[in-house]
């Protein structure tokens, strides 16, 4: 099984920027926690601060042979709707993925417009976020 996880813009500051909203783990310490946890599973991890950058690997993801994604699109998931339509071209599963609860914060952050496009939404469980739409997402795929 070949995954991918997405992680867009400020992602990278994660383990520094607001520790007590978004965790003292930094994005490469995920990642590796991630493959220690999914041994069987490949993956294949992309950040960047680029809209259209985070477009592009979206929309490669039928093109690469990724059987489903992980996306954690920041601040974009509140606003990019060109993002939405490149989530919802993939013909593969997307799993949205928040490090905070976005219902408990800002009003801004509590709309995603991405979600109506993803098959399912984790949120506020920090790094374990991702583990929890790893496992879920396997699993899915393999039903």
């Amino acid at each position: 099984m070949k995954l991918l996880i997405v992680n867009g813009p400020n992602l990278n500051l994660t383990g520094s920027r607001e520790p007590s909203i978004y965790g003292k783990n930094s994005l490469a310490e995920i990642n590796s926690d991630l493959m220690q946890e999914f041994v069987g599973i490949n993956f294949e991890f992309f950040q960047t601060n680029s809209e259209g950058s985070l477009i592009d690997k979206i929309q490669a993801v039928d093109r690469e042979g990724f059987d489903g994604v992980i996306l954690n699109a920041g601040a974009l998931s509140h606003y990019s709707y060109s993002l939405r339509d490149a989530v919802a071209a993939v013909a593969k599963p997307v799993v949205e993925v928040h490090l905070s609860q976005v219902f408990a914060r800002e009003e801004f952050r509590r709309k995603s417009v991405i979600s109506e496009v993803c098959k399912a939404t984790v949120t506020g469980f920090g790094k374990f976020s991702y583990f929890a739409a790893v496992y879920a997402l396997a699993k899915y795929l393999k039903k």
